[in-house]
């Protein structure tokens, strides 16, 4: 039987401010990516999303971004390779506290927004995510994009990588995500949101921006807890994939 993860990006607040339902979330993806405080995200939420995470069995994972709360990590920066290794290595920390208080673990680490974008063809930038990781003290799994500069990176330094693919997300050509500023670049319609994570699970094809059918091959198939309906979308989602024959399990 074909299986695949589910997981969504998830305590995305900041003090009284909310931005996706966790705890619904959490009843439905098999993995978390969990804010860390620097695109989103605080110590009391880390906290609290660690132990509903740890006591539904859901793998928690650090989802590290640039420092950028104003711009929720999606602006395009340029940060020094040492400086951005320390803040990777950081963030991991801060949630590993959490996650061990609740029981569990950080189980894979995945970058967000605008860092996640940039290591697909950054060697430096990406290097830089790598060296963070392994300077967390963990051989944790990476995921990121098929044929990225980071999955290469992380395989060529030892550390296990996770393909990903996204199920709310439109691709260019070149197996890339479409920019979010450019129209149609995020799905939100349910049945084509359903139809796109059945396709990805079952044969690895997706069709890109202009129409053209590309591979992409996924371990892990994410959807963004910030957009509209999200928890509607997400449950949608895995009985879609569960209907057509695809058990849903987290890939550690």
């Amino acid at each position: 039987m074909t299986s695949i993860d589910l997981n969504a990006d998830l305590g995305e607040g900041f003090g009284r401010w909310r931005l996706t339902d966790d705890e619904q979330l959490l009843s439905v993806v098999t993995s978390a990516n969990v804010a860390c405080g620097f695109h989103a995200g605080d110590a009391a939420t880390m906290r609290r999303v660690c132990e509903q995470a740890a006591e539904r069995g859901v793998r928690i994972g650090a989802q590290v971004s640039y420092r950028d709360l104003a711009g929720f990590g999606r602006r395009a920066m340029d940060v020094p390779s040492d400086e951005l290794s320390a803040e990777v290595a950081y963030q991991i920390g801060a949630l590993t506290v959490f996650a061990r208080a609740a029981g569990a673990d950080v189980a894979y680490v995945k970058p967000h927004g605008a860092l996640y974008n940039r290591v697909v063809r950054d060697e430096e930038q990406a290097a830089a995510v790598v060296e963070g990781v392994l300077l967390a003290g963990a051989a944790l799994p990476v995921l990121g994009l098929p044929d990225s500069r980071l999955l290469d990176l992380a395989g060529g330094a030892g550390l296990p990588v996770v393909t990903e693919a996204f199920a709310d997300r439109a691709y260019t050509a070149e197996g890339t995500l479409v920019p979010r500023g450019r129209e149609g670049a995020v799905l939100t319609g349910p049945e084509a949101v359903v139809k796109r994570a059945v396709g990805l699970a079952v044969s690895g094809v997706v069709a890109s921006h202009c129409g053209r059918d590309i591979a992409v091959r996924a371990r892990s198939l994410c959807l963004h807890g910030d957009t509209p309906g999200a928890v509607d979308l997400a449950r949608r989602v895995r009985a879609g994939l569960e209907s057509s024959g695809v058990r849903v399990e987290a890939f550690v």
